[in-house]
């Protein structure tokens, strides 16, 4: 919809970013909406812009829901290798719940579901 070169006119902004910046504006067709993305990258076209960011927030509400889900906050490890662990770790976790949702005669929310087996797998039970 729009697609522009723009300097921050303000004092401070321009001292915390002196450099020119793009301003691209995409229509969201699912939502029904415009979205405003901001970025530093010139030399990529609108349309290239916008399905990068459309990405990276799939990204990004994977991330949030293995943090809020899975109680990932931080990595524990500092490797490569510690970190591939961890996360294809969380990975398999998130598609087990997945499946459990999607087999569950119920109708489960993903945090209600995760909070159910946590409670459950991690009580003592005598049998």
């Amino acid at each position: 919809m729009a697609d522009q070169s723009i300097l921050f006119a303000g004092h401070k902004a321009q001292k915390d970013c002196p450099h020119v910046l793009r301003r691209v504006v995409v229509w969201d067709k699912e939502n029904s909406r415009e979205i405003v993305l901001l970025t530093n990258h010139l030399s990529f076209g609108a349309t290239t812009i916008s399905a990068i960011y459309k990405v990276r927030w799939q990204i990004e509400l994977f991330l949030k829901t293995l943090k809020q889900n899975l109680k990932v906050k931080t990595f524990v490890g500092t490797s490569e290798n510690a970190l591939y662990i961890q996360i294809w770790t969380a990975l398999i976790a998130m598609l087990l719940i997945k499946y459990l949702q999607f087999k569950s005669k119920f109708n489960w929310s993903l945090s209600n579901l995760v909070a159910f087996l946590r409670w459950n797998l991690f009580t003592y039970r005598n049998l």
